[in-house]
């Protein structure tokens, strides 16, 4: 048993590459244009080593979604406390992460939205798609619920159409404050 320990500890650090390597590589060119060999030799890791630690390449592409999602879900759990006192603050302040995220450089639009273009619903990918959708639905939902909101649901719905529009819209046409237009409507909303 002790000897594993070590091998764990050496076999991490590919680990972490491969990750952060698809990540950066699967955002920026797509999931489906680039292969696995690519992704080993950017990572400076040997294919065998990037199987030992993923299958098939569905596995690092779920690796890769579930780290985007768990670092949104880090990043706005970090800043929304920073960002307003009231649970209408941090609502709001949501669309101004994204906001910030969109004028990031490397900005290519929701990885989750680009995933389900790339495969669709009938791919393992759908899955954590879905997860992470809810997690932002639960996340309105649960700042709502702290205001005098009518429908909770209803509205947490609807804060997630002004979410997933300002993405998809800033992907499309960059040159437009699409985060802040879905902040003011996100603010009639829950007016």
């Amino acid at each position: 048993m002790p000897e594993t320990t070590p091998t764990r500890t050496r076999r991490r650090p590919a680990y972490e590459r491969a990750v952060a390597t698809a990540d950066r590589l699967f955002y920026e060119h797509g999931i489906q244009a680039v292969g696995v060999d690519q992704v080993a030799a950017d990572a400076g890791i040997s294919k065998a080593s990037l199987y030992a630690h993923f299958r098939t390449k569905d596995d690092l592409v779920l690796g890769y979604l579930r780290g985007r999602s768990r670092s949104w879900q880090e990043h706005v759990a970090a800043e929304l406390p920073k960002r307003g006192g009231t649970p209408r603050e941090r609502v709001l302040a949501v669309f101004d992460l994204l906001g910030e995220w969109f004028d990031e450089p490397s900005y290519r639009g929701c990885p989750f939205i680009n995933v389900e273009a790339e495969y669709g619903a009938g791919h393992p990918t759908h899955a954590v798609t879905l997860e992470h959708r809810d997690w932002v639905r639960t996340l309105f939902a649960s700042l709502l619920a702290e205001t005098d909101a009518a429908d909770v649901d209803g509205t947490a719905l609807q804060l997630c159409l002004l979410y997933d529009g300002a993405m998809a819209s800033a992907q499309a046409d960059p040159s437009r404050p699409w985060a802040a237009a879905a902040r003011a409507a996100a603010a009639r909303v829950i007016d």
